[in-house]
């Protein structure tokens, strides 16, 4: 009865938390709401007659409290988006071992086909959570090439490691009890392949979306193993991520004019078509401008709009950034902020930083809200961004990235854009933004440009 009242309490708190991370001004709120859920989830039933082995789980949650507080201590800002991608694959490898667990365990396996389905189901999405995961850290970190991955017939490839695990699926569960471990076992690698597959087949620079993709896996997951244990705060919690991960996911893929079945099954980021002709080379030259010039238009500007990218977090200088508006707004102008749905290498990163900045959040603006005000704006900054400001989204049909909306800073009277290099960006494509008339880039790292630009302004 008092585990029932505290899962439901948990429960509440848990939906409490993901509305308050839906809002950069109650975030911090719904993250405590989420702790204090987890809190009294694992304190309730590590108290309950359901648990005796305290001397293996007290060790392993003071050691698992220890790694994670270390992981989210250490980590850079930059990285975030690899460290959310690696603990969705814990989510999974746990699934997996616990569908394990519960197969082989004589108290649990009763021979009940219901069982039996649950925890192939657990054991596969959770498979398949483990290894896509893993993928997508590696494709994050730089370890593995963001170039999708096009093998010939390779989604009657997934369709067959799809067919293969649900014919495996049939045999295991007549087999009943545990005589089926062996096909139980092929399944889970087969599943791990088509995790491996889905993602691999995904181009870097939609990662965003895969991340927010397997954070919906990762919640089904939890789910599935929620109803193989019988425990319904495992079933409520895993439904609120499965589904939230999922709208999110559908969100971000209206944003980008692309199909969420195609992230589904691994289509995403890849032509499966007939590859199109080239589309023109740019014409011009590459202008580039000095921290001075920058400085005499700033001055000049009444409207600003400020594209972060992920070079931004990257220079680490989003809190030179947020000086610089203050300056800036001072100064009588008026300063926005334009955020890309896609922005950075996981949903909302760009929101996190400015927030972390202390940026104030009416002028902190999606695409969809200014992409109509760049006409009528004097300077845009676009700071370490590049495929998300990129024209030839709009205008080349072999560009990659085509079909998906951009943040369209070349209608703007000039744009300044802060880059390392002339290189291309994550999808790794030519920018024609870099040769238009009224736009120059200021090269160098982005946090010593905006220190001097700060700097002459105050001065």
């Amino acid at each position: 009865m008092l585990l029932g009242l505290a899962f439901l309490v948990s429960s509440v708190l848990f939906i409490l938390s993901l509305r308050g991370l839906s809002s950069q001004q109650t975030s911090r709120r719904g993250n405590v709401y989420g702790i204090v859920g987890m809190a009294i989830a694992v304190g309730a039933l590590a108290t309950s007659s359901q648990v005796e082995g305290y001397a293996i789980l007290l060790p392993a949650l003071a050691l698992g409290g220890v790694i994670g507080y270390l992981m989210a201590a250490r980590v850079a800002m930059t990285s975030m988006p690899e460290l959310v991608a690696l603990l969705h694959s814990f989510v999974g490898a746990a699934a997996v071992l616990v569908g394990y667990a519960s197969y082989l365990d004589p108290a649990l396996n009763q021979g009940s086909a219901v069982f039996l389905v649950e925890v192939f189901v657990d054991v596969f999405i959770g498979a398949i959570t483990f290894t896509g995961s893993v993928v997508a850290f590696l494709k994050l970190k730089g370890s593995v090439s963001g170039k999708p991955l096009l093998l010939p017939a390779r989604h009657l490839f997934n369709l067959g490691l799809v067919g293969g695990s649900i014919v495996l699926g049939v045999l295991y569960v007549q087999a009943g009890g545990t005589a089926g471990l062996a096909q139980l076992g092929v399944m889970t690698v087969l599943a791990g392949v088509l995790g491996w597959h889905l993602v691999m087949a995904i181009g870097g620079a939609d990662m965003p979306v895969v991340v927010s993709m397997l954070n919906s896996y990762s919640g089904w997951t939890a789910s599935a193993a929620g109803f193989m244990l019988q425990n319904d705060l495992l079933i409520i919690t895993g439904a609120l991520v499965g589904s939230s991960g999922a709208i999110l996911s559908y969100i971000m893929c209206k944003a980008m004019n692309r199909s969420i079945w195609s992230v589904i099954f691994g289509g995403f980021g890849g032509d499966t078509g007939k590859k199109k002709a080239a589309g023109p080379a740019p014409e011009g030259e590459v202008a580039e401008i000095d921290v001075d010039h920058t400085v005499s238009a700033l001055r000049d500007a009444k409207g600003v709009v400020i594209v972060p990218g992920y070079g931004m977090a990257v220079a680490r200088a989003q809190h030179a950034v947020r000086e610089l508006t203050s300056l800036l707004r001072e100064r009588g102008a008026k300063v926005r902020f334009a955020i890309h749905p896609v922005a950075g290498r996981l949903p909302g990163h760009m929101n996190v930083l400015l927030a972390e900045a202390d940026v104030p959040y009416d002028i902190v603006l999606e695409m969809d809200e200014i992409n109509e005000d760049f006409p009528s704006t004097d300077v845009v900054l676009v700071i370490g961004a590049n495929d998300i400001v990129n024209p030839g989204a709009l205008t080349d049909e072999s560009s990659p990235i085509y079909g998906m909306p951009v943040l369209e800073v070349w209608k703007a009277k000039q744009v300044v854009i802060f880059k390392r290099s002339r290189g291309a960006g994550y999808a790794g494509v030519d920018n024609p933004l870099f040769y238009a008339e009224n736009a120059a880039l200021l090269l160098g790292d982005a946090k010593a440009s905006m220190d001097k630009l700060v700097s002459a302004l105050k001065g």
